[in-house]
């Protein structure tokens, strides 16, 4: 089962460990899916936010 992220500061440090990202846009919700090598994190916000996010990511980034 997939693990929700609450903080924004927690997504960071588990984006440093994750394998790659993927961006699934609906609406005013953007989700934001970690892939680490043993769980999914997903993170929803805001697609600003998202974009600010993603751009401070050093990892593979997929849009669904």
């Amino acid at each position: 089962m997939p693990t929700e992220i609450t903080k924004e500061e927690e997504f960071l440090d588990i984006s440093k460990r994750a394998q790659s990202c993927r961006v699934k846009r609906s609406g005013d919700v953007v989700k934001l899916k970690l892939r680490t090598p043993t769980t999914l994190y997903i993170f929803k916000t805001t697609p600003e936010k998202a974009d600010m996010l993603t751009k401070r990511l050093n990892i593979d980034i997929i849009e669904l």
